[in-house]
């Protein structure tokens, strides 16, 4: 099952709000989620965004990928999601890439 979080529209006609929900891909904009996340309401002036910064590094650890826009809510509401989620990634890069290079010595040691 592919998680996504993303923007769950809510409220009525010419008035939305907006929830930050972790849902399955497959289910449509405003169906059922798994989790909710936060919400977002563009009519308040101030602290116009509420997210749970546990619950979603919960869900990013899990494989869950963020849409463009939860992704720049989430940057303006809780940019230490952000920061946690770019650091494990940037980490598992540098794995990756140790890996790589040792792989690349053994071929090359072995080729002698």
């Amino acid at each position: 099952m592919a998680v996504k979080i993303r923007l769950r529209q809510q409220g009525r006609t010419n008035r939305q709000t907006y929830r930050l929900v972790a849902c399955d891909t497959h289910v449509k904009r405003d169906g059922k989620y798994l989790e909710n996340l936060g919400w977002y309401d563009p009519f308040l002036e101030e602290n116009n965004a509420l997210i749970k910064e546990e619950r979603t590094i919960h869900w990013l650890e899990q494989g869950a990928e963020m849409t463009e826009d939860a992704k720049n809510l989430i940057a303006r509401a809780a940019p230490g999601v952000i920061k946690h989620w770019n650091k494990k990634r940037l980490a598992k890069r540098a794995k990756l890439a140790v890996k790589r290079r040792e792989s690349r010595k053994k071929a090359a040691q072995a080729k002698k």
